[in-house]
């Protein structure tokens, strides 16, 4: 049986319904309606990307001299035309120097320290401008919390902001409002910034986790820098040693300060597997890894932590500690 081909019968979609649907932005208010996304430092301000709008304060200065303006066209007063013409040029004056206040502003840097999820954390925004002049009351917001600050034309400017984290891992810096309403209050000049930066972001430490595991703790002798009874090396003198430290005649024979280090036992070694805790999700795990890593150190103890494809430790200080609490934070 031959095939046959027929045509669709049905009609093409209304352009002009689709166009009811549809809402067109004109091309031109397209940059203005859609907000940039993020951009890597430095991000410099320049004419395109600042605004301007007049404040009600602004708008009230020209309700007033557009009242003015009228009365003394109306009356022929030569006197009040020259100060509407003085009021305008002043209001002009204020609309260019806030303008310029912004121009050429620079957005050099931005770091956080990394903190646990559910505290508080600083951001660190480094700003430069070019130019000779000073640049005043300008305001840095995000959120509720906004900080003030001058920049100088040869000095950067460091502004902190602190915002909440809810979520361990990276955070997104999210966007800025720059602004400024100097000189006189009568516009607002703003400009977005939106870094591409990301700041780290520690689990949680759980409030009342259960006592860790007891498996694989051993105590091991090992060199700390301590007051025990076996001395084990000499270093030269720090600050903050203790006077009863310093070996003074072998500081004598080589004619400078050398402090004995002795040997003291160290803790327990604690050993803490992510596989261990598999009935828990991955949050919950992360926390209770993070107050048992946590607790460990503040009791002096070692500390070994295995997660899936990787193992960190054993060790024990600062930079161990935060070094677990960054693998935690980055694991899925």
């Amino acid at each position: 049986m031959p095939l046959r081909f027929t045509r669709d019968r049905t009609p093409p979609p209304d352009r002009d319904a689709l166009s009811h649907e549809r809402p067109r932005i004109p091309r031109l208010l397209r940059r203005f309606v859609k907000p940039r996304g993020p951009e890597p430092l430095p991000i410099g301000l320049h004419r395109r990307r600042i605004y301007v709008l007049p404040t009600p304060y602004g708008l009230f200065f020209a309700a007033l001299l557009a009242t003015m303006t009228l009365g003394g066209l109306n009356y022929s007063n030569n006197p009040a035309l020259i100060l509407c013409f003085l009021m305008l040029s002043v209001m002009l004056t204020a609309l260019l120097r806030g303008y310029l206040n912004l121009s050429g502003v620079r957005l050099d840097a931005l770091d956080a320290a990394p903190v646990h999820a559910g505290c508080p954390q600083t951001l660190r925004l480094e700003f430069s401008g070019s130019g000779t002049r000073l640049r005043e009351g300008l305001v840095l917001e995000q959120a509720s919390q906004r900080a003030a600050f001058n920049l100088a034309a040869d000095t950067p400017a460091h502004v902190e902001l602190t915002r909440a984290t809810r979520r361990r891992g990276w955070q997104a810096a999210g966007r800025f409002k720059l602004s400024c309403r100097q000189p006189m209050g009568l516009f607002e000049v703003w400009s977005w910034l939106h870094p591409e930066t990301n700041t780290l972001v520690w689990p949680a430490l759980e409030k009342d986790p259960p006592a860790p595991p007891g498996e694989g703790g051993r105590n091991r002798p090992q060199p700390r820098r301590g007051d025990g009874d076996e001395p084990i090396a000499l270093r030269d003198w720090r600050q903050g040693d203790a006077t009863r430290q310093v070996s003074w005649k072998h500081s004598a024979r080589l004619d400078r300060l050398l402090v004995r280090e002795y040997e003291q036992p160290a803790g327990n070694e604690r050993l803490l597997s992510w596989e261990a805790l598999a009935p828990l999700a991955s949050e919950a795990r992360a926390r209770r890894l993070a107050r048992w890593l946590a607790d460990a150190e503040r009791a002096g103890e070692s500390t070994t932590l295995h997660l899936p494809g990787q193992r960190l430790g054993p060790g024990q200080g600062q930079a161990h500690l935060h070094a677990c609490f960054r693998a935690l934070a980055l694991e899925p």
